[in-house]
């Protein structure tokens, strides 16, 4: 991304979440008043008018029905994760890479928890002007950071330095943002979480599982969109090596999930049957004992 421009992948993340609003209710399983906040004001107000035929034919665009679909599938998975987390005493939650993540202010689960976003200030600076024009505070609390200049190495402390516990459990969500970084920075993301993992935490990412097969034409199509916007993916696992790599960073992988198979767990099959690549993976960790 540009250092003076917010994320567009982010922005295109927060919409198609904002966009799950016109699936019917009873097949909705994730949603995000917030998510059309942080893209077009055009396309917010014409949701708004749902259920016009307008807003509905939206969701009938070929490629972005199915996007929409994938970003609910992503979506509840993580929330689950957040939900279990909680309900098994945790209180801590910090979202690296957090773009337009809007979980502080939609889960009534975190109410009592102390969330901290970490991210780039122009993507910050974007995201609380959006939220200003709802007239919304969100709770959790902003950690500003270049990931070019900074050493991750430096963020445990900064986030203890504005009230991180490090000696309680955390759940790290690292979502959406693997995929266009080098394998270095990997490295430095996975110590820096470890650092700030303390005994009981977790980590859900996701990922691009490379090798699987060859990607889709539309697969192919969207990367070649996101390297002309400079944000293109740099790098992913094959599953049967992600189990190894997670562990020399004292990761235990509890569950590694296809996407497309998340949506068959969820959704009826008509409508998952619209997320059939297997590159996309949602992982859950736990950190190892010392």
């Amino acid at each position: 991304m540009r250092d003076d421009a917010p994320s567009r992948t982010a922005q295109w993340v927060a919409a198609a979440r904002g966009l799950g609003r016109l699936l019917p209710e009873a097949v909705r399983i994730a949603d995000d008043p917030y998510g059309l906040a942080f893209s077009s004001s055009t396309i917010a107000r014409l949701v708004d008018r749902q259920p016009s035929a307008r807003a509905e034919a939206i969701a009938r665009i070929p490629g972005l029905s199915a996007w929409i679909v994938y970003m609910q599938v992503r979506t509840r998975v993580i929330d689950d994760a957040v939900r279990a987390f909680v309900a098994a005493g945790g209180h801590q939650v910090v979202v690296l890479g957090a773009g337009y993540d809007t979980r502080a202010l939609r889960l009534p689960e975190l109410a009592a928890a102390q969330v901290f976003e970490i991210d780039h200030p122009a993507t910050q600076d974007d995201k609380l002007a959006a939220l200003a024009r709802l007239d919304v505070t969100s709770p959790a609390q902003l950690v500003s950071w270049d990931f070019e200049t900074r050493p991750m190495d430096e963020l445990p402390d900064t986030l203890a330095d504005i009230g991180h516990d490090r000696a309680a459990p955390t759940l790290t969500i690292w979502e959406g943002v693997t995929m266009y970084l080098t394998e270095g920075a990997i490295d430095a993301s996975l110590d820096a979480i470890a650092a700030w993992s303390a005994p009981a935490s977790e980590l859900v990412m996701t990922y691009y599982a490379r090798g699987v097969h060859r990607p889709s034409l539309a697969g192919r199509a969207f990367r070649a969109l996101l390297k002309q916007i400079g944000e293109p993916f740099k790098f992913g696992w094959a599953p049967d090596e992600l189990p190894a790599y997670l562990a020399a960073h004292r990761f235990e992988l509890l569950r590694d999930l296809a996407a497309a198979d998340a949506a068959r767990q969820l959704l009826p099959a008509a409508l998952a049957a619209q997320i059939s690549a297997a590159e996309s993976h949602i992982a859950t960790a736990r950190i190892a004992p010392r």
